[in-house]
C-alpha cells in the first residue's frame, strides 16, 4: 500500500539516487546486485545477535537501492526482463535471510515463521501470475498489483522484529495475517482483472 500511495513524494530523492549512479557509471543490474549485498548483511547481523538500529538502518539503505535501479533502468534506456528477474529474485533473498536469521535467533515458536514464509510464497504466487497472465492477456507491459503489504510494509514489519526481538512470534503473526489478506485482496482483484 505504502509503495503505491508514497511513490510520487519519494521518487525525487529516488531519481537523485539514480543520477548520482548514473554519474558514477553503475548500471541497473550493478546496483540491484549492491542492494542484494547490502541486504544479506542484517541477517548476517541478526545471526550474530547485533539486532540494532544499525542493522535496520543497512536493512533500508538495501531497499532505497532496489527501488533505484529501476529508476536508472528507465533513465538510461536499459530495461530488461532479466533484470526483472534479478531485481524480484533478489528481493526474496533478502526477505529468506532475515526470516531464516530472526527465527533461528529470536523465535520461540519457529513455525510461525513457517506461515509467515508460506503466506509470503501465496501472495507472491498471485502477484507474479497475475502479472504474467496480464501481460498475455493485454500485451502490455509486467501488471503490477498494488496491495496491503508491499515491500515497505515488510520492511515495517522487518524493522519492528530485529529491534523488538522479545516479540519476533507476535510480530510474524501480525506479518503473516497482513500478507494472507493483501493475497486474497490480489486474487479477488485478478478476477475481476482477468474474467
Amino acid at each position: 500500500m505504502l509503495d503505491t500511495k508514497a511513490r510520487s513524494i519519494v521518487q525525487p530523492f529516488i531519481g537523485k539516487c539514480a543520477e548520482m549512479f548514473i554519474r558514477w557509471g553503475l548500471s541497473a543490474n550493478q546496483v540491484t546486485l549492491l542492494a542484494l549485498v547490502i541486504g544479506l548483511i542484517p541477517a548476517i547481523m541478526m545471526t550474530m545477535g547485533l539486532s540494532s538500529l544499525l542493522a535496520v538502518s543497512i536493512l533500508w539503505l538495501s531497499g532505497l537501492f532496489d527501488a533505484v535501479d529501476g529508476t536508472i533502468a528507465r533513465k538510461t534506456n536499459t530495461m530488461s526482463p532479466f533484470g526483472s528477474v534479478m531485481d524480484i529474485t533478489f528481493d526474496r533473498l533478502v526477505e529468506i535471510s532475515l526470516l531464516i536469521s530472526i527465527a533461528y535467533r529470536y523465535s520461540n515458536a519457529p513455525m510461525v515463521f513457517v506461515v509467515l514464509a508460506s503466506s509470503i510464497i501465496l501472495s507472491m504466487t498471485i502477484f507474479l501470475t497475475v502479472g504474467a497472465a496480464s501481460e498475455k492477456a493485454s500485451e502490455k507491459s509486467f501488471y503490477y498489483q498494488p496491495g496491503l503489504a508491499e515491500r515497505t510494509e515488510g520492511f515495517i514489519l522487518f524493522s519492528l522484529m530485529m529491534i523488538f526481538t522479545n516479540y519476533v512470534d507476535i510480530l510474524a503473526m501480525i506479518f503473516s495475517g497482513l500478507i494472507l489478506l493483501t493475497a486474497c485482496q490480489r486474487f479477488i482483484e485478478a478476477y475481476k482483472h482477468l474474467r
